[in-house]
């Protein structure tokens, strides 16, 4: 029997100088963190931190006493030109977040960017992310998602952003406030209507739920105690909405026109609260008329 002599090379076999990885840290249970993940931590030159009080934290839990630098949305300017220097001069570094996969949601992604354009080798270590996490358990469609950030933090803002996603027919993904999560969800019922949602909190952590249904269901589950910590919101496209029966849309066609609105406003008012898109309201709107 022959025996191939070839030597695979071996992957990752331990930190190199020079090199950046992009570390994802538990987003609440310790126990999510991979023993990969540890190693690179307690091997790297410098680990460079969101919060490093917090960092400190689960570096001190796991007898980590690598070196720590902050880097954050207030330093990232001033920051990554020091880092890329660092890594050029042969240091490894890494990068983590407060929690999860870094640069999601955070300046991480500008620092890769210039580590790209310096020709460093980059190196993610996987791990714990609310988004794919919640995603998981949804029960909403998967296989073609969106994923828009954080939720702006002012009423008006915040229904421009919502009135952008009316049209958009995959799964969307957002973070948001715990403590801005009532009224968020009143804007997005306002602009998008009855669109079934999922509600993530405490992700991993001892407090873990999930509430699923339609706005109104959600909002009524969560009451008006406030929430806390951040959210990930997921929200159903266009095609998940729940489509109102022709009859209820017919009757509001008949309520609004007694009230005085023009077919135009009436069409874009209903699509929001029925799932039906607007030229199919104006049509049998026509036909009623």
């Amino acid at each position: 029997m022959s025996t191939d002599s070839r030597v695979l090379p071996v992957v990752d076999s331990g930190p190199m100088s020079g090199i950046l990885y992009v570390v994802a840290t538990p987003i609440g249970n310790l126990e999510d963190v991979t023993q990969r993940a540890l190693r690179v931590l307690s091997e790297v030159d410098l680990i460079a931190a969101e919060d490093t009080r917090h960092s400190r934290k689960l570096l001190a839990h796991f007898g980590i006493a690598t070196s720590l630098t902050s880097y954050h949305d207030h330093s990232e300017r001033a920051k990554a030109p020091k880092l890329v220097g660092r890594l050029l001069r042969g240091d490894s570094v890494a990068l983590i977040s407060d929690a999860g996969t870094p640069g999601i949601a955070d300046p991480g992604y500008r620092l890769v960017g210039q580590a790209i354009e310096a020709g460093i080798r980059i190196v993610p270590v996987p791990g714990a992310s609310a988004l794919t996490a919640c995603l998981s358990v949804s029960g909403l469609p998967t296989d073609r998602v969106v994923f828009e950030g954080f939720v702006p933090s002012r009423s008006g803002a915040r229904r421009r952003f919502y009135e952008g996603l009316k049209d958009e027919d995959r799964t969307i993904v957002c973070y948001e406030a715990g403590r801005r999560l009532i009224e968020s969800l009143a804007d997005l019922r306002a602009v998008l209507g009855q669109r079934r949602i999922v509600v993530g909190r405490e992700v991993s952590k001892m407090y873990e739920s999930f509430v699923r249904g339609v706005v109104d269901e959600v909002t009524s589950e969560l009451g008006t105690a406030a929430v806390r910590g951040e959210v990930t919101l997921l929200i159903a496209g266009r095609e998940g909405a729940e489509r109102a029966s022709e009859e209820t849309v017919r009757e509001r066609i008949e309520e609004l026109r007694a009230s005085g609105v023009g077919m135009k406003e009436i069409s874009r008012v209903l699509a929001a609260e029925t799932g039906w898109r607007s030229r199919e309201i104006y049509q049998l709107g026509l036909r009623e008329s």
